[in-house]
Formats: C-alpha cells, sequence, structure tokens
C-alpha cells in the first residue's frame, strides 16, 4: 500500500489493513471535533454505505482509536483495497480504492465437471458477476477445485487462474484446467487376515483394479469416501460372521511418482470368533412364548451375528405392538 502526501497541506491520517481487517494509523491525527465528513473515491459504491459503517459521526470527537474503528469497518464491508482517513480543518476526509468487480467467471480446459455447475458453485462463495474481486476468495476456490478433481482420482491435475483486468475497474477471471489421466488402482492388499481369503475380501469391495466395465463404472478410481464405504463394508462382513473383535488398525494409499498409479494397504485384526451357545426368553412375554420363539432369527451353534439380533428386536416390538405394547 501507497502512502500519498496530503493534498490539502494539512493533518495527515494513513491507515493499513491486514487481511485480517486490522487497521491501525500510520500518522496520527490531533484530536479535534468532526464537523463533516467528506468520502473521495467513490465509483459505484454509494456513499450511505460509508456513513452507515462508520463508527463516527458529525459532531464527535475524533481520535485515533475512533478513526482506526473506522477503518477496520470500512475494511470488514469487503469493498475496498485502500482506506485513508484525511483532515482538512474540522472536516474528515475518507478516500478509498474500490476492489475492481467480477465481469465474468470461466473454466477451461474442464471435461470431468460441468462448466455450469462449476459456475454455480462460484456464485455460492462470491465469485461471480458483478461481486467485488477477492483474491484470497479466489485461491480458496482454485485449492477447492483442486481438491476435487483429487476426490476424482486426478492427481496430476493443474490449475491457473488468470485475473485480466478491463475497463471501468472491471476484471475477467478465468480458471484454466490441466486435468490429465485419472489416476488407476493397481493393486489391493489385506494384510492380517486368516479365516477368510484374500481374495473372498476383496470381493466385498466396490474398489478393484479393473475389469471390462471399469470405462463405465470407474471402480479403479481411488476415492477416500469409496475407501471408508468398502472398509464399513469389510467390517460388516466380519461382524456378521461372529468375529465380534475385529478392526481395521491402518490403512496405506501409496501412489506413484507419475501419479497415474495407487496401491492400497489395508491392515486388519481378525479376533475370536463367537459362537452362539443358546438363545433363551425372559421377562413377560403376555404367556405366548412360543410365539415369541418362532421370531427369534439367531440359532444356537450359529456365528453371532447382530444384524439377526436385531431383526429378532424388532420383530420383539412389532409383535408385542399387536396387543397394544407400543413400547414393549
Amino acid at each position: 500500500m501507497k502512502f500519498t502526501k496530503n493534498r490539502f497541506s494539512v493533518r495527515t491520517a494513513t491507515a493499513v489493513a491486514a487481511l485480517l481487517c486490522a487497521a491501525q494509523a500510520a500518522w496520527a491525527l490531533e484530536p479535534f471535533k468532526v464537523q463533516d465528513i467528506r468520502v473521495e473515491g467513490l465509483q459505484r459504491v454509494e456513499a450511505g454505505t460509508i456513513f452507515a459503517s462508520m463508527p463516527l459521526r458529525v459532531g464527535d470527537d475524533y481520535n485515533d482509536d475512533k478513526g482506526a474503528a473506522a477503518i477496520r469497518a470500512l475494511f470488514a464491508l469487503g469493498l475496498f483495497k485502500d482506506v485513508r482517513l484525511e483532515a482538512n480543518g474540522n472536516v474528515l476526509v475518507v478516500v478509498v480504492e474500490e476492489r475492481p468487480t467480477i465481469a465474468g467467471v470461466d473454466f477451461v480446459g474442464t471435461k470431468e465437471f460441468d462448466k455450469e455447475a462449476l459456475q454455480k458453485a462460484m456464485r455460492d462463495v462470491g465469485l461471480a458477476e458483478g461481486r467485488p474481486f477477492d483474491k484470497a476468495l479466489a485461491d480458496r476456490a482454485e485449492q477447492e477445485l483442486k481438491r476435487q478433481y483429487i476426490n476424482r482420482s486426478l492427481y496430476g491435475a493443474e490449475i491457473v487462474t488468470t485475473v485480466t483486468p478491463i475497463e471501468r475497474n472491471r476484471v475477467n477471471l478465468t480458471f484454466s484446467v490441466t486435468e490429465g489421466d485419472a489416476a488407476k488402482i493397481n493393486d489391493i492388499r489385506i494384510v492380517g487376515n486368516s479365516a477368510f481369503s484374500e481374495s473372498t475380501l476383496k470381493k466385498q469391495f466396490d474398489q478393484d483394479t479393473g475389469g471390462w466395465l471399469s470405462w463405465y463404472t470407474k471402480s479403479d478410481r481411488y476415492a477416500r469416501s469409496k475407501l471408508n464405504a468398502d472398509l464399513e463394508t469389510l467390517r460388516s462382513y466380519y461382524l456378521q460372521r461372529g468375529y465380534l473383535d475385529f478392526r481395521i488398525d491402518s490403512t496405506q494409499v501409496a501412489i506413484s511418482p507419475d501419479k497415474q498409479k495407487i496401491s492400497l494397504v489395508v491392515n486388519i485384526h481378525e479376533g475370536e470368533k463367537f459362537v452362539v451357545s443358546g438363545v433363551n426368553l425372559e421377562g413377560n412375554y403376555l404367556d405366548r412364548e412360543d410365539e415369541f420363539k418362532s421370531l427369534v432369527k439367531i440359532r444356537a451353534g450359529q456365528p453371532y451375528n447382530a444384524d439377526l439380533v436385531t431383526e429378532t428386536t424388532k420383530a420383539f416390538s412389532d409383535h408385542f405392538s399387536k396387543f397394544g405394547f407400543a413400547f414393549a
């Protein structure tokens, strides 16, 4: 930010705003009673916006603390990239430099995402035609776009954001994307299994190393959300077969130097297998024990299955409700 000489050859105050909208006086002004407030530098912003936002009014006594508060308030609007306070006699002069407004947002080279959907997403975060341009916001949008490409296994995607100034203090914002090829799962390993073969366990996964339909299903594209879903499926597979102490100790995801191949390693602990030794009914069953016994899904001698226990509990609740016991 540049410091400028006082055009009125009188007392001058300048403020520097950090990204967090903090402001401090560069040259202190002597306290004075504000007889008038004048705003200079406005192009599109209404003067009323300035007056409504400043904590200073005509008739107030000006001091450095109030000046710093006024500058912070104006920067907080997000409409200005520079704000200065000057004094001409007892007139407080607010000199502002408006941020450029966005004339348009465009995307070049995007095939993986629909351009209209991307533009809508940008509008939702404030990067749209007619809005003040915020470089920090554009940088965050670029990083989020990069993250979305990574979620689709496009680890080599490169994004360049270009800001082109045009007339009337406006800018065109362009995101140029080189998507590259998607990284594909080259290998999946499951370590720690003994009760079931690795091939049997990998069949539970939606993600795989590819097949003749992978071009359509994209099953060989890695995504953290897909991996989490596959791990839950694996956990359910063991729990349904009596392995109550099953756990997933860790997962490792490794990508090749050329960002084209991904290897997954899942480390598991199976634990001991539990088998049901017997099933008993206790409590008040309305003298209909035989009816309730017929609803029991789990059997003695079978591996403990939490899903079957849940089904049995629900069947009992539904049967009780038939006799007026809605909250059994």
